[in-house]
């Protein structure tokens, strides 16, 4: 039996379990993610995130990212807001900000001296090979044939592959059975994460996400990232846009092109422990 200390975290709302895999060696196994992440009979949570030593000399630490389901992903923006308040806590750096190994490339989060935490996600990706996302256009709204319906989607890589659709009403949005269906469509090889926004002004958004692999979720920060790029490529938001989620508000800029993405958002440790596995 193994004995593993971990911590609960949440991104505004999006929950992790925290395990440093620098001080203690950690293997998990599917089923032991899955168990991990069980609301019922484990610790609970959207993510698992495990912080390990990295072999990238540019990188302080590599990160890796297990949904519930026990699949690993390539990013998750809210993750990225614990992990570098998680590594200063447990004094694993000093430094306030750091460059952090990704399934998808290297990410500089950085702990403001409100409590914040500012990620530079990296420029958007479009090129719908590596999203991946099968069309044969380059259009920024694309039509996705789901359940009869015929959405209007934009599709965008964070380093995770996001479709973004826009509805009149946040709540009323049919997040649980659409959801699942994008998620799954055969269109994108990979899955996808499927955001539904509602645009309140050119500086507010609301945002629900149906996350690829763990449901919908209190709020996504890549989610944000992605829904934000989409509403400024459709002439709708401004460069600082505020996204309400279920679970607090994320700031998200861009300013277009090859310019990255800059996400400032909560990050919050709830509680540690030890579990038997």
């Amino acid at each position: 039996m193994i004995k593993l200390k971990f911590t609960k975290m949440h991104g505004a709302g999006n929950d992790f379990v925290v395990i440093d895999g620098v001080r203690q060696d950690v293997y998990l196994k599917p089923e032991q993610l899955r168990l991990l992440a069980d609301r019922h009979f484990g610790i609970g949570c959207d993510q698992i995130l495990l912080v390990k030593k990295s072999n990238n000399e540019e990188a302080d630490f590599r990160y890796l990212i297990f949904n519930a389901d026990g699949g690993e992903v390539e990013q998750c923006g809210n993750g990225a807001r614990c992990f570098v308040r998680f590594v200063h806590d447990h004094k694993l750096t000093s430094k306030r900000e750091i460059v952090v190994e990704t399934k998808s490339g290297l990410i500089s989060p950085r702990l403001e001296e409100d409590g914040r935490v500012t990620v530079n996600m990296g420029k958007p990706i479009f090129d719908a090979a590596l999203i991946p996302f099968e069309t044969d256009k380059d259009d920024v709204i694309q039509s996705l044939q789901v359940n009869n319906q015929n959405l209007q989607i934009t599709a965008v890589s964070m380093g995770n592959p996001h479709a973004v659709h826009i509805v009149d009403d946040i709540e009323q949005a049919a997040v649980a059975t659409l959801g699942p269906l994008i998620e799954n469509h055969p269109r994108f090889p990979k899955r996808v994460n499927a955001g539904f926004m509602q645009v309140i002004d050119r500086g507010h958004i609301r945002l629900r996400v149906y996350e690829r692999g763990a449901g919908e979720t209190m709020s996504c920060g890549t989610g944000a990232c992605a829904a934000v790029v989409s509403g400024i490529r459709r002439g709708l938001l401004d460069s600082v846009v505020q996204v309400a989620t279920h679970g607090g508000v994320l700031t998200i800029g861009w300013e277009g092109g090859d310019m990255p993405v800059i996400m400032t958002g909560p990050a919050i440790t709830v509680f540690e422990g030890e579990i038997n596995l």
